[in-house]
């Protein structure tokens, strides 16, 4: 029996997808109203109320808890850890319910599942959280001496995406150098070295603009802005992780409305998606040098990548790397199912977080 149950926690809804091996048999993002969420003073306060979701989910569609082999989870906000499959164990559990290393709903997923672990006697796995950390000791240069880089990206989907790109190329993760491109809300470009994500931009504050986030800003110029008295240190911050980017400029954070309005002849919609594939390119060469320039693939990720138009734009400035795979959107639910199944079949030893 192998059948697994991937949650993935979000801000406003609960993604499940219930596996029967590789195949996914049942699969439901569980909305939660807003209004509802605003009843709730702080997010680690939900877990009954999502577990109750859950349940009632599945419940109403026949599956009962003890069907199951394992239990995987989104990675929420953990200590910088290595990527691969990792076992949820009290440690972990811990840090995440007292946000230890910050809050985000991606925390309640390890907080629900744990003790439905321990109930039914069947592991809790997480896999690739977004603090996976395995930078290489010159990454973590930022050019001051107070701030070093931190690891922090989209690490589920950008490993899942390096095995299946690894797969086309006829070799194992561990066998090649890649460049990916992870093209969502946030943009994340990293550089992988045989099974090693060694560099990455931070989606929240460095790289590529995208659709709401500002990326790397001119630095005297962001100093100035936030000492002219006219935002508060949050509006600031909001204004680098949600008004900037394409809504900076366009006020749409609807991508397909941007290409909508390009391909409809609209110049000033076209040329700010050229200037976010010009970014993400030069982002793409960064990682290349990185690597020495031994890349066998650049791969492109994420929600828009499903744009002929961007896709085109960003191969037209690094196709001349090599090879260049696309794998549009983010499969995180089978992601998670594959990294749990490769730890239940023992091709992969799943790590333990209050001792690795």
């Amino acid at each position: 029996m192998e059948k697994v149950l991937a949650i993935n926690p979000g801000s406003t809804s609960t993604k499940i997808g219930l596996f029967d091996g590789e195949h996914c048999v049942l699969q439901e993002a569980i909305r939660h109203p807003r209004e509802e969420l605003e009843s709730f003073s702080a997010v680690m306060d939900q877990v009954e109320y999502r577990c109750g979701a859950i349940t009632y989910f599945l419940k109403e569609h026949g599956v009962a808890l003890e069907s199951l082999a394992a239990i995987v989870v989104r990675g929420g906000l953990l200590r910088p850890v290595s990527g691969g499959v990792w076992l949820v164990d009290e440690q972990m559990r811990d840090d995440l319910l007292r946000c230890r290393f910050g809050a985000h709903a991606s925390n309640l997923g390890a907080v629900m599942a744990f003790p439905w672990g321990q109930k039914l006697g069947i592991p809790v796995y997480t896999v690739d959280p977004v603090t996976v950390d395995e930078f290489a000791p010159l990454a973590r240069y930022s050019g001051l001496k107070e701030i070093r880089r931190q690891s922090m990206s989209h690490a589920l989907n950008t490993k899942a995406v390096a095995r299946r790109c690894a797969g086309r190329l006829g070799k194992g993760y561990g066998d090649v150098n890649l460049v990916i491109a992870h093209l969502g809300s946030g943009i994340s470009v990293s550089a992988h070295q045989r099974g090693r994500m060694i560099d990455v931009n931070n989606a929240n504050n460095e790289g590529p603009f995208s659709l709401e986030r500002t990326g790397t800003l001119p630095a005297l110029a962001l100093i100035d802005m936030c000492f002219n008295g006219e935002k508060s240190r949050e509006e600031m911050r909001e204004l680098v992780t949600a008004k900037g980017g394409i809504y900076s400029y366009l006020q749409t954070k609807d991508f397909k409305e941007v290409t909508e309005r390009a391909a409809a002849g609209d110049s000033e919609a076209r040329e700010v998606m050229e200037a976010m594939a010009y970014q993400v390119g030069k982002e793409i060469g960064a990682m290349a040098a990185v690597l020495h320039g031994d890349v066998d693939a650049v791969a492109l990720t994420g929600g828009m990548a499903y744009s002929e138009i961007l896709v085109k734009m960003i191969e037209a400035r690094v196709g001349f790397l090599g090879r260049v795979e696309v794998f549009a959107g983010e499969e995180e639910l089978t992601a998670l199912a594959e990294g749990a199944l490769r730890a239940l079949r023992g091709e992969e030893k799943p790590r333990i977080y209050g001792r690795d």
